[in-house]
C-alpha cells in the first residue's frame, strides 16, 4: 500500500511540465519497520519505474517528505532526479568509487553508512578524499532491526554490479557527484555550549587529563556545580552533559558568536570518568590543543540554528539569482572565471539526528516545518539517522541540508 500510494504521487509529478519527465536516479528512504522487506520494496519500484535504472538510500528510524517527518512508523519516501547521467554514480562494496578521479571526478558525494563499521570515521574520511572537494553529506543508517542500504547501478553506470541485488548491509554506498550537479550544503548544531572553551593541554586517547592545565574532572564538576560527594545527582546531570571538540586553533579561523556552535564542532558522549587521574572519558580520540567545551541538548538552541542555517542557503542562492549584467557587473575584479548565473533550488535532500526528530522542536514534523518555510515549496526527502556525515567528518545531533540547483 505505501509503494502504491507513493508511486501514484510520482506518476502525477511526472506527467507535470514543470516536473522531471526522464529521471533515471531515485533516492529511496525507508523506516525501519519496512527493513525486512527492503529487497522488494526495491525490486516492485524498479519494476514499476523502469526509466530510474540507478537507485540508492537506506533505512531511518523516520524518513521525511516534503514538510512531513514519518517517525516511528511504517513509511517510505522516494525521490526521483533527472539528472545528466555522465554527471553521478552510484557506488558501494561491490562496486566502489575509484581514487584519483580515473573513473569519475566526483566533486562531492551523498554517502549512507553502516554504523557499526570497525573504523568508520577512517573509511568516512578516505571517501572524502575520493573527492575534488574532499566534502561528502549524508547519513549512518538508523534501525532496531536490520541495517540496510540501497545502490543498485542500471546501463553500465556502476562496473562491478554484476548480479548484486542492489540492498547491502555494511561498509559505505550512495551516489557521487559531478561538477555539472551544483549544489549548497550546511549543518545545523542541536546543542548549546554550558561551558567556557578551554584548551585541551594533556591528554591519552579518548581520556581528557587537562583543560587549561587543570584537571578535566574537577573543571567538569565546578562547570556543572556537582560535587562526588553526591553521586546520584551528579551523575544523573553529567549523563545529561555532552562535549563539543573543536580542532587545535588556526590563525584563519572563523569567529563565532557566543554560546553557539559552528560546523567545526564535533559534539561527542562522555562515557566515563576517571577520579583516579581526574580524568574524563569521551567518544572521540583527543590531542592536545583540541579545545573543548561542554553543552547540552537545547531545544530554543536547535531551532534558532535550524533557522539561520536555512537562512544562509536562502541568502547564497538569492546572491545567485540575479539578471546575468547585474552579476557581471558586481563580480569582483579578478574573478571573472567563475560567474554567478542565475539559479533556483530544485530539490534537497534533509538528513537529521534520530533524537532530533518529533517533540525535540515542539511538535510532530516541526524541524520540517521550519525548514519548509525558509526554503519555500521544494522536493525534499530524507531520514533520520544514527550519525550525519557533513564534509569528512560523522556528526552527532545535527541537520545536514543539501539543497541542488538548477538554471531557471
Amino acid at each position: 500500500m505505501a509503494a502504491a500510494m507513493v508511486l501514484a504521487q510520482l506518476r502525477a509529478f511526472l506527467a507535470r511540465p514543470d516536473y522531471a519527465s526522464s529521471p533515471s536516479l531515485g533516492l529511496l528512504y525507508i523506516t525501519d519497520h519496512y527493513a525486512v522487506h527492503a529487497q522488494d520494496i526495491l525490486d516492485h519500484l524498479s519494476a514499476q519505474l523502469p526509466q530510474v535504472v540507478d537507485w540508492a538510500g537506506t533505512v531511518g528510524v523516520g524518513v521525511a517528505a516534503n514538510n512531513v517527518e514519518y517517525f516511528d512508523e511504517p513509511a517510505l519516501a522516494v525521490m526521483l532526479c533527472e539528472l545528466p547521467i555522465d554527471q553521478y554514480r552510484v557506488f558501494s562494496g561491490v562496486a566502489p568509487l575509484s581514487a584519483g578521479g580515473r573513473q569519475f571526478d566526483a566533486q562531492t558525494a551523498l554517502v549512507h553508512a553502516d554504523p557499526g563499521e570497525p573504523e568508520l570515521a577512517e573509511l568516512v574520511a578516505e571517501m572524502a578524499q575520493r573527492t575534488r572537494g574532499d566534502h561528502l553529506f549524508g547519513g549512518l543508517s538508523a534501525s532496531r532491526s536490520v541495517g540496510v542500504q540501497f545502490a543498485l547501478g542500471g546501463q553500465g553506470h556502476v562496473k562491478g554490479q554484476g548480479g548484486a541485488s542492489g540492498v547491502f548491509a555494511g561498509g559505505l554506498s550512495g551516489v557521487a557527484f559531478g561538477a555539472g550537479v551544483p549544489m549548497i550544503s550546511r549543518v545545523t548544531q542541536g546543542c548549546q555550549p554550558v561551558s567556557p572553551e578551554r584548551v585541551i593541554t594533556a591528554c591519552d586517547g579518548h581520556v581528557v587529563l587537562e583543560l587549561d592545565g587543570q584537571p578535566a574532572l574537577q573543571t567538569l564538576l565546578a562547570d556543572l556545580q556537582v560535587s562526588l560527594e553526591q553521586p546520584q545527582p551528579a551523575l544523573a546531570k553529567v549523563r545529561r552533559t555532552l562535549v563539543g571538540l573543536r580542532p587545535p586553533a588556526r590563525p584563519n579561523d572563523v569567529r563565532r558568536r557566543p554560546g553557539q556552535f559552528g560546523q567545526d564542532t564535533l559534539v561527542r558522549h562522555i562515557i566515563g570518568l576517571d577520579p583516579t587521574r581526574h580524568a574524563v572519558a569521551v567518544a572521540q580520540t583527543t590531542e592536545v590543543g583540541m579545545r573543548l567545551s561542554f553543552c547540552e541538548r537545547n531545544v530554543a538552541a536547535a531551532r534558532a540554528d535550524l533557522m539561520r542555517m536555512c537562512a544562509e542557503i536562502r541568502e547564497d542562492l538569492e546572491a545567485e539569482q540575479l539578471p546575468w549584467a547585474m552579476a557581471q557587473a558586481l563580480q569582483p575584479p579578478g574573478d571573472l572565471s567563475e560567474p554567478h548565473p542565475a539559479r533556483r533550488m530544485a530539490g534537497a535532500i534533509y538528513v537529521s539526528c534520530s533524537g532530533r526528530g518529533g517533540p525535540h522542536f515542539g511538535g510532530p514534523s516541526a524541524e520540517l516545518q521550519i525548514v519548509r518555510r525558509a526554503l519555500g515549496d521544494v522536493p525534499l526527502v530524507g531520514f533520520f539517522a544514527a550519525g550525519e556525515i557533513a564534509g569528512n567528518q560523522i556528526y552527532g545531533y545535527t541537520g545536514v541540508l543539501t539543497v541542488f540547483t538548477a538554471p531557471p
